[in-house]
């Protein structure tokens, strides 16, 4: 068999990251992990190519050189989803689908040849199975989850490291929390299983052997899922396997804010080498908190606990959203209020809306509220359900928190804030390199000379190496991240 496995393209959005990869010469900022995992799985004797349309474009070669082609997709690829299946049909080519996007909207895509849903440890070996025996259903499913000691290691080698910004990487799936709008558990499950940390240090190897250096996104929703297990097993030998290999990786992933309340975990993961972690903050109104189930925020003060993190040495990103039934007219202010005040520079401001397992679409369908299937960007400025608030203080509401926290002064107020007192405790052995010289340059001319702010750009870079030269590539990278939101943004 000759496999095309497909990842269709990603939109220009907030964490496309499209206009800042191209700084440092990337055609992406990730890999599609799930694709090479599912390579991995397929027969030793089949031959693979992976074609991620985020790098090039789709040849038709490829297609016509192909006995099937596997698409994996998330919501937001939908539109270039349908030209790829377009393009396949044309050529009469058999289509195996699966991913998120397929099992949350299976009914939209009973024209394909076969949709392998679920988690594909469990759903791809009956297929194969059936595939040899000639006769493989239209649609397989589980309602049982996989037991990630029996997942194979991605197979890397049909990706080309250097394509990419930061390679992908997956410790655990599920989350024991249950937020309303959140739709991991209904894919995924509450219960959290985890790979082996043989696999991962296995894992890790491999991404060696790439050629790859520099940050791996472990890809949990939420890493810290089995605190005990991190504490006592798999960071004390990430922290040993980085050391022995010359510290070749940093990490990067996403967690609960109850981290903030573990010193310990964060001095593990610290000297594993995590230097940056993704918190769903969402919002500072605790109606709103209690409204959505996120319980879990209600228990902490999430300024202090931020400030914890940050004070540990570890940077937060964070993900806010509005539009919530509970909002009102001063939620906007207070957002903006919130994210300037805690100086999250990576802050993800996104309109509420409701993907189609969630608990929150079954609430808002109940009430007659859903318009249609979410687009999967909750950053472009549309909802998918008829919001309680009139939708266009909402929309006004929305791009003034946008305008506050990512137009020039703002952003860069916030942002100096952050380099005055943040003391990172990831102390990278990265060597300067020409990707990153290109970087700079590229930083100078495009925001240092052409752009409207470059007044601001210089003011930043100058303070920067006088008050705090060890952070200046820090200060860079983030003038980089901010000429990118302002694009996606459109401020």
């Amino acid at each position: 068999m000759n496999i095309l496995l497909v990842n269709p393209r990603i939109p220009d959005t907030y964490w496309s990251f499209r206009h800042a990869i191209k700084f440092i010469s990337k055609k992406s900022s990730n890999p599609p992990l799930g694709l090479i995992t599912v390579a991995a799985m397929l027969p030793r004797n089949w031959s693979k190519k992976v074609a991620d349309l985020n790098c090039h474009p789709l040849d038709e070669s490829l297609i016509k050189w192909a006995d099937y082609v596997f698409i994996s997709a998330m919501s937001i690829q939908s539109d270039s989803v349908s030209d790829v299946i377009q393009r396949c049909k044309n050529l009469n080519k058999k289509i195996v689908a699966g991913g998120a996007l397929f099992t949350g909207d299976p009914e939209s895509y009973m024209h394909l040849d076969h949709l392998i849903l679920n988690e594909a440890e469990l759903t791809l070996p009956l297929f194969l199975a059936d595939l040899r025996r000639g006769n493989p259903r239209k649609i397989y499913r589980s309602t049982a989850f996989a037991d990630l000691h029996s997942t194979p290691a991605p197979d890397y080698s049909l990706i080309k490291a250097s394509d990419y910004a930061q390679l992908s990487i997956q410790y655990s799936r599920g989350c024991p929390h249950r937020c309303e709008f959140c739709e991991i558990t209904a894919l995924l499950g509450r219960k959290v299983r985890t790979k082996s940390t043989l696999q991962v240090l296995n894992e890790l190897d491999n991404i060696m052997l790439t050629g790859f250096r520099g940050n791996l996104f472990f890809v949990d929703d939420n890493f810290i899922g089995n605190r005990h297990k991190l504490k006592k097993d798999l960071l004390p030998a990430i922290a040993d396997w980085n050391k022995s290999k010359g510290y070749p990786f940093t990490f990067t992933t996403e967690a609960s804010i109850d981290l903030s309340e573990d010193p310990v975990l964060m001095k593990g993961m610290t000297e594993a080498g995590f230097e940056k972690v993704f918190i769903g903050i969402e919002t500072p109104d605790e109606t709103a908190l209690k409204e959505c189930d996120k319980h879990l925020n209600l228990k902490h003060d999430l300024l202090e606990s931020v400030n914890n993190i940050q004070s540990a040495g570890i940077e937060v990103s964070a993900g806010f959203i509005v539009g919530f039934d509970s909002d009102n007219a001063g939620i906007f202010q207070r957002q903006i209020d919130f994210i300037q005040q805690s100086g999250i520079i990576t802050a993800m401001v996104g309109l509420l809306n409701a993907p189609n397992r969630t608990r929150l679409y079954k609430r808002l369908n109940n009430e007659g509220r859903i318009l249609h299937n979410s687009s999967g960007d909750n950053t472009d400025y549309s909802m998918n359900f008829i919001p309680k608030m009139n939708k266009e203080i909402l929309l006004e509401g929305y791009r003034s928190i946008l305008t506050n926290i990512y137009s020039i002064k703002p952003y860069h107020r916030r942002l100096k804030g952050f380099l005055r007192k943040f003391k990172p405790a990831v102390q990278t052995k990265m060597k300067i390199s020409r990707g990153k010289i290109a970087a700079l340059l590229r930083s100078v001319l495009y925001i240092g000379i052409l752009n409207k702010g470059r007044r601001h750009y210089w003011n930043l870079v100058i303070w920067s190496l006088f008050t705090r030269p060890r952070m200046l590539p820090l200060a860079i990278t983030y003038s980089i991240y901010g000429y990118h939101f302002r694009k996606v943004y459109r401020i």
